[in-house]
């Protein structure tokens, strides 16, 4: 037990920052290499509400030894919460925790280097520049699009969606009206409210029985609001939505944006990096037709936290909203030269690229598309066993890696089954060898299986698949 602490100060020498750093990386080694044994939900306990709220609210006026910080928090803070990087993490949509990208954004922050604009760190900025250009070239948008990474698909959906308003509507935003599917993901509805889009501008449009925004919905809801002397400006189409995966037709929403006048901007931080697996390029065609994509490389390229990204087919759009100078900034680079602070909204930001290149340069692109390749396949395999499982409903084939079903029984309500499902998720759950998780859907509740963790096998998904038969078998009729 450490009895004597001396205060380190705050620019430690060499010795001091390994001796730190090792005791880092011993524990989250351990943690990591443990994952697969540990519950796949997290070891929560009733008094956790209480320790939370016992959480001490004064910062210490004087430090303390790393080793009993460490210790609170792998041995009792970590364990309640969700092992969103272990292999039974079949819920919501699962981040990664590649630990090679991780290493990049040690790296980007202790090194600290002001990555906001050019001149500070050309090189540096050059290569997310370039990094932007992988997810370009994979998205097959052409060549003169641009983009830049942000924290997560809420801020990129924001972006994409003042970008839209400044090109159409310009001060008259209270005219202003956006589209997407009832299931289209709830942060657009956030972003369409920061954005100055009140929220009875914003139409919730009907799907098909897959979950598919209505393109003959939408070609009526816009002209009945131009009729009413509104102005149609955006709709927001979803390549795998939270709920079932689903992929709205983009070609066909694409070409009514064409011809009305509208953005079309597309959600895909969930699918849209299945367009690298071949067979799924044709459910996503359409995609490389939008004015704007978000993406989330911490979704379908396993990255952690903390990476999305957002592509837009006009840079000019993009400077129009945030090209703006002061005379305390360096002049700007040619235009040729790569500046995320002309095109989006951050200055002083991490270095948001080099994680993701650092993972790319390290492993190759090969093994990304393997990989998402591989989760596709497990979706596949876990429709099939679901299929033939009896007192269970598959509601849809997975259209890239979610799988919805719902406990069923020929005796239920429609109540009954929202109530069976939930307990059966809620057994497969306690077993702590997956973790599964469901939504709301058209006023039921339906059971998910997404699979997109890089660690997710074969073995694990037929261990989680195993429990759910048990489950079910044991709730009887």
């Amino acid at each position: 037990m450490e009895t004597e602490h001396a205060q380190p100060p705050l620019d430690l020498d060499g010795p001091q920052m390994r001796e730190l750093a090792a005791r880092v990386i011993d524990r989250l080694v351990e943690h990591i290499v443990q994952a697969p044994t540990l519950p796949a939900g997290g070891a929560f306990d009733e008094g956790v509400s209480e320790r939370c709220l016992a959480l001490p609210r004064e910062a210490p006026e004087l430090g303390v030894p790393p080793g009993p910080l460490l210790d609170q928090l792998f041995d009792e803070w970590l364990p309640a919460s969700f092992l969103t990087t272990g292999p039974g993490y079949l819920a919501y949509v699962p981040g990664g925790g590649l630990f090679t990208s991780a290493i990049g954004h040690f790296l980007g922050a202790a090194l600290n280097r002001f990555t906001g604009v050019w001149a500070p760190a050309p090189f540096l900025v050059e290569l997310e520049g370039r990094t932007i250009g992988w997810l370009r070239e994979w998205m097959g948008f052409p060549e003169g699009a641009t983009g830049l990474f942000t924290p997560g698909g809420s801020t990129s959906n924001l972006t994409a969606i003042v970008t839209a308003r400044e090109l159409h509507l310009g001060p008259d935003l209270r005219a202003g009206v956006l589209y997407a599917s009832e299931d289209v993901h709830h942060c657009v509805h956030k972003s369409a409210r920061l954005a100055g889009i009140a929220a009875d501008r914003v139409r919730g449009i009907a799907v098909d029985e897959r979950r598919r925004l209505r393109p003959e919905a939408l070609r009526a809801a816009i002209a009945e609001d131009r009729d009413a002397g509104l102005r149609p400006f955006l709709v927001v189409s979803s390549a795998g939505t939270t709920n079932t995966g689903a992929i709205d037709p983009l070609e066909e929403i694409g070409a009514i944006a064409r011809s009305e006048g509208l953005w079309h901007h597309v959600d895909g931080a969930y699918g849209a990096f299945f367009r690298l697996v071949p067979e799924l390029r044709p459910a996503l065609a359409g995609i490389e037709g939008a004015d704007s994509l978000t993406l989330d490389p911490h979704k379908g390229l396993f990255l952690p936290y903390g990476t999305g990204a957002l592509l837009v087919r006009d840079e000019a759009h993009l400077r129009a909203v945030h090209e703006v100078t002061a005379g305390y900034l360096p002049e700007l680079p040619a235009p040729e030269h790569y500046d995320p602070s002309r095109i989006g909204p951050e200055l002083s930001r991490p270095y948001r690229g080099l994680p993701l290149w650092l993972a790319v340069q390290l492993h190759g692109a090969a093994a990304f598309r393997e990989a998402i390749a591989d989760k596709r396949a497990l979706a596949l395999r876990a429709a099939e066993r679901l299929r033939a499982m009896p007192g269970v409903t598959l509601l849809d084939e997975p259209q890239l890696s979610i799988v919805p079903f719902r406990a069923s029984d020929p005796g239920w309500s429609e109540e009954e089954g929202d109530r069976r499902t939930r307990a059966l998720l809620e057994e497969v759950n306690a077993r702590g060898r997956v973790h599964l998780s469901g939504a709301t859907v058209a006023g039921r509740f339906v059971g998910r299986i997404c699979v997109l963790c890089f660690r997710t096998d074969a073995e694990r998904l037929d261990e989680g698949i195993e429990d759910l038969e048990a489950a079910r078998g044991a709730m009887g009729g």
